[in-house]
């Protein structure tokens, strides 16, 4: 189950993490100054935490709001919510 108003969003995120990428590879073959190569990373690194959330807030909206319906789907959806707190916060 996809959300499209999310599915349009995380795509239009995504397009745009890779035109980031992109600008930031270009930057450091051109050599540009190490202090700029930083904060374009940093900026691809806060592009990446929306999309995060554009995809949690999918996940929360369909699977999760389904399985919790359902009692012998309720500890999958739990444990699955804790797998994704725990490697968000490595």
């Amino acid at each position: 189950m996809v959300d499209q108003n999310i599915k349009k969003r995380a795509l239009h995120r995504a397009k745009i993490l890779k035109g980031q990428l992109e600008a930031l590879m270009r930057s450091i073959e051109s050599e540009d100054y190490c202090t700029s190569l930083i904060h374009q990373s940093y900026s691809i690194q806060n592009s990446l935490k929306s999309l995060d959330k554009l995809l949690l807030e999918n996940h929360l909206n369909t699977h999760v709001k389904h399985q919790m319906q359902d009692p012998k789907e309720q500890k999958k959806a739990i444990q699955e919510l804790i797998e994704v707190y725990t490697s968000s916060h490595r």
